[in-house]
């Protein structure tokens, strides 16, 4: 069963549920911001479907002090670091009203495209409307026991005249340099230190002032219980680093049932997304931007990345070729297998709740073709998938399509390495002489075999396999030497789909170009023993073998055909004397009347 409905049972489903994310916009929010945000809707959407009165919210914790420099932007924030994130500037040039309505705009860019369906809030304006003032207020006065929480949760210590509040400087404006250390049932008393933080310098100035009407904030543990109180959330999860045991989230769970008496909303604890093995960090620059991977990844995609493992597993991405292409086949794979309902009941779930509207089966080529095909400049993409397809593309396949496109030219353009990248070499590259004597001499044999073949591109795979069963060549040096060949590299599409848009001369002309010795060709073929065929030996049909004697060695070509009508050759060397042919041409036959 799907995780997001086996957690349903956890729920009343007569009470309202309040489903609850939030985000700090102090910088670029990385794409691992987002698998809070896809779980928390996979939720959303499962409730909605098995008929829970629910609400999505996802709220802007724009009150936060800015605490740590956007990578890149030191000279610009430097002067504001200690002020709430909504009282800092947005960077030079932009509209946005200031810094922390600039990062999250860039981030809430995203949640549309994804099918997300949230409502937003800033909780700067919860806290200057009074809205938190009543949690507040029971805070503040169960101050003695937040300390006592946080001594026996987290093993944390504070001091008997530390209470669990921040003031806005009136001096400086400054928030994370405060601290308060009374509260009278109408004011709090503070001080800002200059060295209370590493990364901000307070003024110095000491005073009394109400904590209600935004004059200050919770620390961000009890924002957390006071927004349960407060707003009625009841489905709220959270990162790795804050549900250990003893963390973040043991403490505000405690604080919610021992100051306000209720439960704490059901956690969803998920992991850390990873790119290539590393945590990311907005300010330290590591990792891709949500921004960015949504321009990359059609949303489809995006969401089955980040829905497909269970949340307390980690994901770890790579946009390297071959992590993209593994991807979007997993997923047509995935696909494929929801509509013809052989998918576990897992897995079509996650397909479902990868749309972002719902969709029936439709054609998607594959990406690995597709990613050749954009890079050939002769060819009008969407033109020729239109005509290889059995009848017209509809509007959803057409908008897959383009999707894809993009996906594959954002790749290339940002992501790509030289040696990713697919040109096709209009002369025979260098790298091809490198190749042996028989990949050499498969890729002439598979020339002359494709002046006649039917133009498809399955028949072409057949015709490429065939050839290297009877060159014979193994499989993976067939197709590494057709790559090098075409496009100076080892490893490409399917060759026999990627064949039927180019053209056929050049193909055959291009093979034709590579010279090979053929004593060698016939030495490096060959085997010593008759395995190959012991293995197979139920599996053939018939049999005939040619002989010749080669630079000292006797060779056979043993050619078969297996019951399911393939063709075969298998070569065996002995090393003899040239009178000596006959006899152990005689001695083989033997050996393979036994056999077969």
């Amino acid at each position: 069963m799907f995780w997001a409905d086996k957690l349903l049972k956890n729920l009343d489903k007569d009470a309202t549920h309040i489903i609850n994310d939030s985000k700090t916009p102090s910088g670029r929010a990385h794409v691992g911001a987002l698998r809070g945000v896809l779980i928390h809707d996979a939720m959303f959407k499962v409730m909605k479907e098995a008929g829970f009165k629910v609400r999505y919210l996802f709220g802007v914790d724009d009150y936060d002090p800015l605490d740590e420099l956007p990578y890149g932007k030191d000279a610009h924030f430097r002067h504001c670091l200690g002020q709430p994130l909504c009282n800092v500037p947005p960077p030079e040039g932009s509209h946005a009203r200031d810094m922390a309505d600039f990062y999250i705009s860039d981030f809430f860019s995203t949640f549309k495209e994804l099918g997300v369906e949230v409502e937003t809030y800033h909780t700067r304006d919860i806290y200057r409307s009074g809205g938190f003032d009543p949690s507040i207020d029971t805070i503040l006065n169960h101050a003695a026991v937040v300390r006592k929480i946080y001594k026996s949760v987290s093993g944390s210590e504070r001091s008997a005249s530390w209470y669990p509040f921040q003031v806005v400087c009136e001096h400086c404006g400054k928030i994370g340099t405060t601290e308060v250390t009374d509260y009278d049932g109408k004011e709090v008393t503070y001080a800002c230190h200059p060295d209370k933080v590493t990364w901000a310098q307070g003024c110095g100035h000491r005073g009394k002032i109400s904590p209600f009407m935004g004059n200050g904030k919770l620390p961000w543990k009890l924002e957390w219980v006071a927004k349960w109180a407060t707003m009625g959330i009841t489905v709220e999860g959270a990162g790795k680093d804050h549900t250990t045991k003893g963390g973040s989230r043991d403490v505000a769970d405690q604080c919610m049932r021992q100051i306000f008496h209720k439960k704490p909303p059901l956690n969803i604890s998920y992991e850390f997304f990873l790119v290539e093995g590393a945590k990311m960090s907005s300010s330290k620059g590591i990792g891709v931007a949500a921004r960015q991977m949504a321009d990359f990844l059609p949303p489809d995609i995006l969401r089955f990345l980040m829905l497909k493992s269970q949340p307390n597993r980690p994901i770890n991405f790579s946009p390297e070729e071959h992590a993209i292409i593994k991807l979007f086949n997993e997923y047509d794979q995935a696909r494929e297998k929801r509509f013809d309902h052989s998918a576990p009941e897992d897995l079509q779930r996650v397909c479902h709740l990868s749309e972002v509207e719902p969709e029936g089966p439709y054609y998607a080529p594959n990406l690995q073709l597709l990613q050749a095909l954009v890079q050939l400049p002769h060819i009008d993409v969407v033109s020729e998938l239109s005509r290889r397809k059995d009848g017209a593309l509809t509007e959803l396949e057409l908008n897959h399509l383009k999707q894809r496109i993009k996906s594959v030219n954002y790749w290339l353009t940002h992501y790509a390495k030289e040696e990713e990248k697919i040109q096709l070499q209009t002369q025979l590259p260098k790298k091809a002489n490198q190749l042996n004597a028989v990949q050499k001499a498969f890729l002439r044999q598979l020339g002359e075999a494709l002046k006649t073949v039917d133009w498809q591109g399955d028949t072409i795979q057949s015709c490429i396999f065939t050839v290297a069963r009877t060159t014979p060549l193994d499989q993976p040096l067939a197709f590494q030497a057709i790559y090098t060949a075409l496009f100076a590299r080892d490893a490409g599409p399917r060759a026999g789909a990627l064949f039927e848009f180019l053209d056929r001369d050049f193909i055959v002309q291009r093979f034709a170009q590579l010279d090979y010795d053929e004593e060698a060709f016939y030495l490096q073929s060959a085997s010593d023993n008759l395995d190959p065929l012991i293995k197979k030996s139920k599996q053939i049909k018939s049999l005939r073998s040619d002989f010749r004697y080669i630079a000292g060695h006797a060779i056979a070509d043993i050619a078969f055909i297996t019951h399911d009508g393939k063709q075969h050759l298998h070569r065996v060397s002995h090393v003899c004397q040239q009178a000596d042919l006959l006899q152990w041409q005689d001695h083989l036959q033997t050996e393979l009347a036994i056999l077969c």
